[in-house]
């Protein structure tokens, strides 16, 4: 899965990903109003007005991206019918051929690290027969529980094809509090940087690894020496966009290649029909998704144009 994302990459000119993380604030009043006539002011009515904001905005951007990110949070907030629309888009963006990331950032060892790892990567066998679960093509892993934690889920990426991109740097403020703890005269996250570099060493796609990392748009200095530490993983980036992160800031996590990074951006793509600069476009909550695809337009020309002049 990883050589498909990087040719979708290749092919759209875009190393962006767009993170399904609709909080139900989100959504325009049109959108709840209906699904609160058919369902009720209920889960299934939230869920259902989730779901018909996602797939507007999924069809008006799939042309441009190469993949979405759905953090199952969002969704799970909602019990059981919320988990129904994670489904539902993890399902209509494979229909529109994006590459998923689940982002889950599940963490636990032994049997119940694999059940996790089997559940949104693989297989579960039932019988004579086997069911994928959610399907997604990546999901997010914490590693704090150490090897024991890891290992399930490179085992059911070299199965299935499919991969993981490990939490390393965080972007959130507090990240530091454990992240840049000086171990041995060195901060944490590069010996965690290190350990990812290594689990995905014997688990390669044509040029990079299926064992990605996490590293935050907020720290770019941190990025930039993770990924000399991880030359062949690639990185995913949240923190652009709403949290402050910009091209110009992101251009030291790309390798010589062009490749190895792929930047996330959530609210700032879903919810930009909120953003005065695109109201003055004529943007109402009626067009929301259309602002969704100027906001993925803007950010595919910051990012390139950053990477051109890197």
């Amino acid at each position: 899965m990883i050589n498909k994302l990087i040719e979708k990459i290749k092919k759209t000119k875009a190393p962006i990903v767009v993170g399904l993380d609709p909080m139900l604030s989100y959504v325009p009043e049109h959108i709840q109003q209906k699904a609160f006539e058919e369902f009720g002011e209920t889960p299934a009515g939230a869920a259902e007005a989730i779901w018909q904001y996602n797939k507007a905005i999924v069809d008006a951007t799939y042309d441009l991206i190469p993949a979405v990110k759905p953090q199952i949070a969002m969704y799970e907030q909602f019990g059981l019918e919320g988990v129904k629309a994670f489904q539902k888009t993890v399902d209509y963006c494979h229909e529109k051929d994006l590459v998923v990331i689940g982002d889950v950032k599940r963490g636990d060892i032994g049997s119940t690290s694999a059940a996790y790892a089997t559940g949104h990567l693989g297989r579960v066998q039932i019988g004579s027969k086997s069911y994928a679960g959610f399907d997604e093509d990546f999901a997010t892993v914490n590693p704090y529980l150490g090897t024991d934690g890891i290992k399930p889920f490179v085992d059911v990426c070299k199965e299935e094809r499919k991969g993981i991109f490990i939490l390393v740097k965080t972007s959130n403020p507090s990240s530091g509090e454990f992240q840049d703890r000086l171990i041995d005269g060195r901060p944490l996250y590069e010996l965690v940087g290190e350990k990812v570099a290594e689990w995905g060493s014997d688990c390669m796609g044509d040029s990079y690894s299926y064992v990605g990392a996490v590293v935050g748009a907020t720290y770019p200095e941190q990025g930039k020496i993770l990924r000399k530490i991880m030359p062949k993983s690639f990185i995913l980036v949240p923190g652009y966009g709403a949290q402050g992160g910009q091209g110009k800031d992101l251009v030291h996590f790309f390798n010589e290649d062009g490749l190895g990074a792929i930047v996330n951006s959530s609210r700032g793509i879903i919810a930009a029909y909120k953003q005065d600069k695109y109201k003055e476009k004529g943007i109402t909550p009626e067009n929301f998704a259309e602002a969704s695809r100027l906001a993925v337009e803007d950010m595919i020309a910051d990012i390139s144009g950053a990477l051109e002049n890197k």
